[in-house]
């Protein structure tokens, strides 16, 4: 406080000086005098106040600490205030919602600019939830938020792989690392066998009918999974799966703001399946030559033993294979005022895969806006357009592996050779595909926009009209010439299309009666989508130069199919969200679906209910006292949600052409080719969920723990008929599936000391799968069995392979030492078919992950590693067959020999004759992914007029431990010679990134 003079018998004094002046009998003297005090200066300090990307903040609190002094950034993030001079060394005190506070020490300084960090705790206030927010102290249901590090600064090309592993109960697998490939999802088990397993994704607030390929992760400002029947079932017969809630950036108050965020890097094989080398590759041979007990040729085939002569092989592996590389780059602009804000951003993603020809581009533009155009009317719109394709003929993995190092891959000319081990027919050049005359390219169209009208007349009153399109074009060509080895040469023509309408009315109804919260949410909508797809395959083209743009002039007749297809939805929702004090919580929601896929015999509407409870434990007073307890809420749901498990047309009789002979004319016809069930109706599933939310010792520990129970029933499947109907099958609602299981969540604060902070967030699921029901008895046709889990693993049980002098006659006639030697189950000493048994699932027992994270002043240090264990899969790569004695194999499958009688591998000749699998475990532990970056600090930004740089170098799928030999054992492969193209390594990859923020 500054004290002011004060006036004494006309002469001015500083109030100080006038107490304590002693006080005298003595006359002052009339003389005036004027004695005039200095008074102290008050300084100015400004500056700015940005978040950790550079965008400005407004509405932050700044105080000069133990005062009152005092203001408030505006819409650029920009404050004034003026201190006095005594305070001009003080501490400045900066504090904004949902952002760490800091104390930043003015040391005499009079301008300076603050950089905020997110509070982790204090975002998780308020959360997306199925058509609108809720405060997480107040969520009732299962929703999960994704971590925000699991949304930066990762090389991929899909926000999914980027939450493999990361959120609990969530189970993500990629079935190939090929380019561009699309992960697989479940959320708490696969609940279906016919119907579509997948989540329902939302994005902005409607539905999304495109695939996570077509969004940029660097527009994605935060990802919500809802996972119960209270959080899922507003989403109806949508719901039953899961929901996965994506939120875009938007524009915020304040000057524009350029951001970059980019990387670019290399990608590696990070397993090489090495295939055997010439030698070990003539030794297998030779093997197999004496079990054979034929001519000991020292190769298969003449074509490869000028090589074999010469001493010249060929690695086939890296004949097929090339530098592999990653790069992403992101523009954004965004910035507003109070009334208008906008984020405007264009992405450039490309990726080539390490094998040739494989490789995948996005191009995508984003523009959302938001307008208020009177107090109570509110406009925007959110339009993106994503330009993806994989064009590109491709080598084969599966026949380099297979190739004779002794091959010849070109011919004199620098032509590929077709035949690299003449007079070996069936195994061509993996190269041939290189040849291939191929594109494939999609474009994805949306467009949503919506009004908000909130009356001034009724408080807490507010009506949302959602409208959305979206139009997805996909077209793929492809020309297989002569140098493919296609003598005739084939053309293909795909062209499809998909369109989709959303109209979604949406009135919200908020009120507080004393302690007492009421959310009201009421919902009218109506969904739409057609498709339609056309196919034209021409052949016997006089020349290669032709292709398929000119598919009419083929020798052949072009054959020609389409089809056409359209479902609509009709529905009604109500919500209520009940709180009382944030101690006492009820949700309630009904939602009823129409859907025209149904019959005329059953109702084509359901209604979808769910109920919700939730107790704030630790805002009770008896726990208030208690410091060590910030958190802790039990929640119980039970709901039902649904799905329509099939397509359109299904519940109808179908009919198909045919060409027939009438009177010696050639004539085409109809014929019945499938029977139609107008009695079908929705798969339904009621879902139990309970949990505790917890957090203690200041939040440095916290977490969650839930169980859960869903029973899908009226599963679709194919019940046999008669033969004498004409049909062999109709589809029906006949079976039960379950999963249950247990999910937990734990985040702590390990160290906090200074500027050094180490934090871990781990999770880990366990879900039990099991059939209930099916049509009386076991599917064993189709390896589903009642009490068992889904994609079941039932085989032979292998005990070991057939030694010298061992007698097999009377258990396995026919078997010889070398072969698989298998368990009699059933004790009627023979093998044969009654003596598999159920070995295991596909589905994993548990999955989990946990992340590391050390950070120091401005350096992060991020160590990711994710699990998957329990897990029984087939490996074709152990399958010969017959194929042994013609085809190389990696090096590291072994084969039975008199002088090396393995008790696991069989030898060369074993032809596997009762279609063995070689179930083998497939579990393993991935190093995920590490990430180490450092954010600039401000000081050095402010002379370089930046608002915010960090850069960072990543590297994603470094290491994997497992007992799987193959390449990879989360991937599928195919072995054979038509395998489609969709075998590819597993792929590490290491970039260097920068996020970066102008002024």
């Amino acid at each position: 406080m500054q004290l002011k003079p004060l006036l004494l018998c006309g002469t001015l004094v500083p109030l100080q000086a006038a107490f304590a002046a002693p006080i005298s009998g003595s006359i002052p003297s009339t003389e005036p005098t004027l004695s005039v005090a200095t008074p102290v200066a008050d300084v100015t300090i400004t500056g700015q106040v940005r978040d950790e990307k550079g965008e400005a903040l407004p509405g932050v609190t700044v105080v000069i600490k133990g005062t009152t002094i005092g203001a408030s950034t505006d819409a650029q993030g920009n404050f004034s205030l003026r201190v006095p001079e005594a305070n001009a060394n003080g501490t400045l005190l900066v504090s904004y919602v949902g952002y760490q506070a800091q104390e930043v020490p003015l040391s005499g300084r009079t301008t300076l600019n603050v950089a905020l960090k997110p509070d982790a705790q204090a975002l998780n206030e308020v959360v997306v939830v199925g058509y609108g927010t809720q405060k997480r102290s107040d969520v009732t249901g299962s929703v999960v938020s994704v971590p925000q590090d699991r949304l930066e600064r990762l090389p991929v090309s899909n926000i999914a792989q980027a939450l493999q592993g990361a959120v609990a109960g969530v189970q993500i697998t990629a079935p190939s690392s090929v380019p561009g490939s699309q992960p697989n999802i479940n959320i708490r088990g696969v609940r279906s066998i016919t119907a579509n397993t997948n989540p329902y994704v939302i994005l902005d607030g409607v539905p999304f009918p495109g695939n996570f390929n077509d969004i940029s992760p660097s527009d994605i400002a935060s990802i919500e999974i809802l996972k119960d029947a209270s959080a899922t079932a507003i989403y109806g017969t949508r719901g039953s799966n899961g929901v996965i809630l994506v939120t875009t950036k938007r524009g915020k108050n304040g000057k524009a703001q350029i951001r970059y965020n980019g990387y670019a890097g290399i990608d590696k094989m990070n397993n090489t399946l090495r295939p055997m080398n010439g030698a070990e590759y003539a030794a297998k041979y030779r093997a197999f030559t004496i079990q054979r007990n034929i001519n000991q040729d020292p190769v298969p085939n003449f074509g490869e033993r000028a090589n074999y002569d010469a001493g010249r092989e060929t690695d086939w592996i890296d004949l097929i294979s090339q530098n592999g590389y990653i790069q992403d780059h992101n523009v954004a602009v965004s910035g507003g005022t109070n009334d208008v804000k906008y984020y405007v951003s264009g992405d450039y993603f490309k990726q080539r895969g390490i094998l040739q020809g494989y490789q995948f581009r996005r191009v995508s533009l984003r523009s959302n806006l938001d307008a208020n155009l009177t107090p109570w009317l509110r406009i925007g719109t959110s339009a993106f357009y994503a330009n993806s394709n994989d064009d590109g003929g491709r080598v084969d993995l599966a026949l380099a592996q297979a190739a004779s190092p002794y091959g010849t891959p070109f011919n004199p000319d620098g032509t590929y050779n077709i035949f690299p081990q003449f007079p070996e027919l069936l195994y061509v050049n993996p190269l041939l595909g290189l040849t291939t005359d191929r594109t494939s390219r999609v474009n994805q169209l949306t467009g949503t926009g919506y009004a908000e009208v909130t009356p001034t007349f009724v408080k807490g009153l507010t009506y949302r009209l959602n409208a959305s399109y979206s139009y997805r074009p996909y077209k793929s060509t492809s020309y297989v010439g002569r140098a493919a080895n296609n003598l005739i040469g084939a053309a293909q023509i795909l062209n499809d299309e998909r369109h989709n309408y959303t109209i979604e009315n949406i009135l919200t109804y908020n009120k507080d009666i004393g302690k007492q919260h009421f959310d009201l949410t009421a919902l009218y909508s109506a969904q739409e989508n057609t498709y339609f797809t056309a196919t034209t395959n021409g052949s016997n083209f006089i020349n290669d130069e032709i292709g398929y743009n000119g598919i009419g002039s083929g020798g052949g007749i072009p054959t020609i199919s389409s089809y056409d297809e359209r479902r609509s939805l009709l529905s009604q929702m109500g919500r209520l969200n009940y709180s009382y004090d944030s101690r006492y919580l009820f949700t309630v929601t009904a939602r009823r679906d129409g859907s025209s896929v149904f019959g005329a015999n059953t109702d084509k509407y359901a209604t979808f209910p769910s109920v919700a409870l939730g107790w704030n434990v630790a805002n009770e007073a008896f726990l208030k006292s208690v410091s060590a307890v910030n958190l802790l809420k039990l929640r119980a749901s039970y709901g039902i949600t649904g799905n329509e498990g099939i397509n359109p047309y299904q519940t109808i009789t179908g009919q198909s052409s045919l060409q027939y002979t009438y009177n010696g004319v050639s004539a085409t016809g109809l014929r019945a080719n499938r029977i139609g069930n107008s009695s079908l109706k929705w798969e339904q599933t009621g879902s139990l969920n309970l949990a505790v939310d917890f957090s203690v010792l200041d939040n440095r520990i916290g977490g969650t723990v839930e169980y859960y129970k869903a029973k899908t029933e009226d599963l679709l499947l194919n019940r046999n008929l008669p033969i004498v109907t004409g049909y062999g099958s109709i589809l029906d609602n006949i079976g039960e599936v379950e999963n249950r299981g247990i999910e937990v969540t734990l985040n702590t604060v390990n160290v906090k000391a200074g500027d050094f902070t180490w934090s871990t967030s781990a999770n880990y699921t366990r879900n039990r799968n099991e059939v209930l029901a099916l049509n009386g008895t076991d599917d064993i046709g189709n390896r589903r069995f009642i009490g068992k889990p889904l994609n079941a693993i039932y085989d032979y049980r292998l005990v070991g392979v057939w030694q010298v002098g061992e007698d097999p006659t009377g258990l396995d006639p026919g078997a010889r030492p070398g072969d698989l030697k298998f368990a009699d189950l059933d004790g009627n000493g023979v093998i044969n078919s009654l003596d598999r048994e159920y070995l295991g699932t596909q589905l994993p027992k548990y999955t989990g992950g946990i992340t590391n994270t050390f950070e120091y002043k401005g350096l992060s240090l991020r160590v990711f590693f994710q699990t998957a264990q329990g897990i029984l899969r087939n490996n074709p790569l152990l399958n010969r067959a017959d194929f042994a004695g013609r085809i190389n194999q990696p090096a590291a499958i072994g084969y039975w020999t008199v002088e090396n009688p393995s008790n696991d591998r069989p030898s060369l000749v074993y032809t596997n004759p009762r279609g063995y699998g070689y179930p083998k475990d497939a579990s393993y532990t991935r190093l995920k992914d590490i990430t180490l970056s450092y954010t600039f600090g401000q000081s050095l930004l402010d002379r370089a007029k930046l608002g915010a740089v960090t850069a960072y170098v990543s590297g994603r799928n470094l290491y994997t431990w497992t007992d799987w030999l193959g390449w990879d054992p989360e991937q599928t492969y195919n072995a054979g010679t038509d395998t489609n193209n969709n075998n590819f390594p597993n792929v590490a990859t290491y970039v260097f990134g920068l996020n970066l923020t102008l002024r």
